[in-house]
C-alpha cells in the first residue's frame, strides 16, 4: 500500500472505515492507521466520524495518466513516448535526467504529486504540498546543439501563460522564467520554469524542461515563499489538474519541433506582449551588486534589454534576478 493509494481512496468524498480501507488496500487495519497518522503531518487533515469512517477534509484532484492521454491529439500522442505519473519523487527533472542517462528521456513526461527535493532557478527550493501543484518535467533531444536553445525557457513561458490564460486567469511573464498572476492589482508568482541542458555546444543536446505551477496553495506554502504567491484556484473555480496537464503537454509537444526549426523569434512578440514590467523601473540583482534600470523588451536571443544611465544593455540570464521598484 502506498500513501498515494490511501489518499486517492479518501479523496472521493465518501467515508471509509478502517476495515474497508484495509480490505481495499490489502493490508491490516493497523497498517491503515499508521498511514492515516501520516496525513496530518503532510498538511492533509482528516475528518473522522464515529460509525462512518474517514475522509479528507479537502478532497484532492489526483493525477490520472489515462485521463491526461485521452485529452491529447493524435499528433501529440505520436510525439509523446512515455508518460510517468508518480506519487513522490525527489525531483521530476532528476527523474528525466536519469532517463536520458539510460538512453531514454526524449519525448517523455513525468508528473508527480509531491517532490522532496524540487528546485528552481539559482538553487532555490520549490516547496509544495501533496496535490497542490502541477509538477511536470518534459525531456527533449535537440540535434542542433546548445547554441540553438537561446530563448527556449521564454518560449516555454509563453506556452504556459497561454494555457493558463485560456482558463480565464490574468497572467504576465517575468524575465527569465516566471509566470505571474494578477490578484487584487498585485503580481503574484504562479509558476516557475527550470531548464537543465546537457550536451555539446554545436552537437546534439538533451533538455529537461521543468515546470511548477501552483494550482492551490496552502497558507504555509505562501508564508514560506518569501514573495507574493498566487494559485489558479484563487481566480479559476475548481481547476482540474489533469485538464491543465493535458493542455500543457499538448502545447509543449507542438512547440518544441517548431522551436528547433525557427528559434525563439517566433515567440518573441508574444513574450513581449505579456512582459510584466515593460517600461517600468526594476531593480537588478547581479552577484553582490544591484542597480535600478528601466525594463524595455526581450531581444531575438531572449536577453532582457534594459535602459540605464549609461544607455541600453542586454541581460543574459545566469545569476541575475529582477524585482519591480
Amino acid at each position: 500500500m502506498s500513501i498515494g493509494d490511501l489518499i486517492r481512496l479518501l479523496s472521493d468524498g465518501n467515508y471509509h472505515s478502517g476495515q474497508q480501507l484495509g480490505e481495499r488496500l490489502g493490508v491490516s487495519r493497523t497498517a491503515v492507521w499508521k498511514q492515516l497518522k501520516k496525513l496530518e503531518a503532510m498538511n492533509l487533515p482528516l475528518e473522522a466520524v464515529k460509525g462512518r469512517g474517514y475522509r479528507l477534509v479537502n478532497p484532492l484532484d489526483s493525477l490520472d495518466g489515462a485521463c491526461i492521454v485521452s485529452r491529447l491529439s493524435a499528433e501529440t500522442r505520436h510525439h509523446l513516448k512515455r508518460l510517468f505519473v508518480e506519487d513522490v519523487l525527489d525531483s521530476t527533472n532528476t527523474f528525466l535526467r536519469d532517463r536520458f542517462r539510460h538512453g531514454a528521456g526524449h519525448g517523455e513526461v513525468c508528473l508527480a504529486e509531491s517532490q522532496t527535493a524540487g528546485r528552481g532557478r539559482r538553487g532555490k527550493v520549490w516547496s509544495t504540498g501533496w496535490g497542490e501543484s502541477l509538477i511536470l518535467s518534459l525531456g527533449w533531444r535537440f540535434e542542433s546543439g546548445v547554441a540553438a536553445l537561446e530563448g527556449l525557457s521564454l518560449a516555454v513561458g509563453v506556452v504556459l501563460a497561454n494555457v493558463v490564460g485560456d482558463l480565464g486567469a490574468d497572467v504576465a511573464l517575468k524575465w527569465p522564467n516566471d509566470v505571474l498572476l494578477a490578484v487584487d492589482d498585485e503580481w503574484q508568482k504562479l509558476a516557475g520554469i527550470l531548464l537543465e541542458v546537457t550536451g555539446d555546444v554545436e552537437g546534439p543536446c538533451e533538455v529537461v524542461i521543468g515546470i511548477g505551477l501552483n494550482v492551490s496553495a496552502s497558507d504555509a506554502v505562501r508564508e514560506a515563499a518569501g514573495q507574493p504567491v498566487g494559485a489558479l484556484a484563487d481566480v479559476v473555480q475548481a481547476p482540474k489538474r489533469n485538464h491543465v496537464a493535458a493542455a500543457l503537454i499538448e502545447s509543449l509537444l507542438m512547440m518544441l519541433p517548431e522551436f528547433e526549426r525557427q528559434g525563439f523569434g517566433a515567440w518573441r512578440a508574444d513574450w513581449n506582449r505579456r512582459h510584466a514590467y515593460a517600461g517600468r523601473s526594476i531593480r537588478i540583482h547581479q552577484g553582490s551588486t544591484s542597480y535600478i534600470a528601466e525594463a524595455v523588451e526581450v531581444d531575438p536571443s531572449g536577453n532582457l534589454i534594459v535602459k540605464t544611465e549609461a544607455g541600453e544593455q542586454a541581460l543574459t540570464g545566469g545569476e541575475i534576478s529582477i524585482r519591480p521598484e
